[in-house]
């Protein structure tokens, strides 16, 4: 065997060990769910449920208003992603085909956000949310989600591997700036598209900490503040709790699958230039 295809060998077996630690906790979710109560509290422990069933799922629809939370989440999720991947593919586009002065300076400053944690800011940002009334809406929550410099930052990076000739050959045809950018380099983004939707989409469907701090109402509670009814002051059912949670994850992983090839392309892509 060559050394090569030993270390492939090598760098398969390690993937395959990540995988199946990654994997483990999301199949222990999954078994518990279908778990009775009586399984839940014995002392000792069992991988799969002794006799399968439907009753956690049934019990956890009865905690909480589901189709409602449902709604705000997708509601939430949608508004962010659409205004995002506007405001993301357009900056990006600008700092990696418009030269300007100040501009690799401004980009840098947009890049020190990512060393900005949420929490830090979460007071000036509950501040702003209130005086604009839009706290204990959704919406308070969503605008939270907007500053987005990691996306622009993958934009720049994707829009970099183009080639300058795309817009020459465009400035001859008479496009302006804007209209090279609508008419070639937007029906060419599916792969950072898909890639922002689902990193966008993600973090924003399974947050729980801005719709806990900017709404109060249940009629504004998402999905991620649903979980939490499961957990009680004197005891917590983790069959429901790992039941509702299996359910609710359930769409960003048809997501991701349905996008996966052009998520893994467009993280290729934003690692390359010209």
């Amino acid at each position: 065997m060559t050394k090569q295809k030993r270390n492939n060998v090598l760098f398969f077996i390690l993937m395959c060990l990540i995988l199946v630690v990654y994997l483990i906790p999301v199949f222990f979710q999954v078994i518990t769910a279908f778990k009775a109560d009586k399984e839940i509290s014995l002392m000792g422990f069992r991988w799969l449920p002794e006799k399968w069933t439907f009753d956690a799922f049934a019990n956890a629809w009865k905690m909480a208003n589901w189709p409602q939370a449902f709604a705000n989440s997708v509601i939430m999720t949608v508004s962010v992603i659409v205004v995002c991947l506007s405001i993301n593919l357009l900056a990006g586009y600008a700092f990696a085909r418009l030269k300007f002065r100040g501009s690799d300076l401004l980009f840098i400053i947009l890049l020190m956000g990512l060393m900005i944690p949420a929490q830090s800011i979460i007071i000036p940002q509950f501040i702003i949310v209130r005086s604009m009334g839009l706290y204990d809406t959704i919406w308070g929550s969503a605008i939270c989600y907007l500053s987005a410099p990691m996306g622009v930052f993958l934009a720049k990076q994707f829009y970099l591997s183009f080639p300058k000739e795309l817009d020459e050959a465009a400035s001859l045809d008479g496009c302006s700036k804007f209209g090279t950018y609508i008419r070639v380099y937007l029906p060419l983004s599916t792969t950072i598209i898909a890639t922002l939707t689902i990193t966008k989409g993600t973090q924003v469907w399974n947050d729980f900490f801005y719709p806990l701090i900017m709404t109060t109402s249940q009629r504004n509670n998402t999905l991620q503040l649903c979980l939490q009814l499961f957990k009680g002051s004197s005891t917590t059912h983790f069959n429901w709790l790992m039941a509702a949670a299996t359910v609710t994850s359930l769409p960003m992983v048809i997501l991701y699958f349905s996008a996966q090839k052009y998520f893994v392309e467009g993280l290729q892509t934003t690692g390359m230039k010209n």
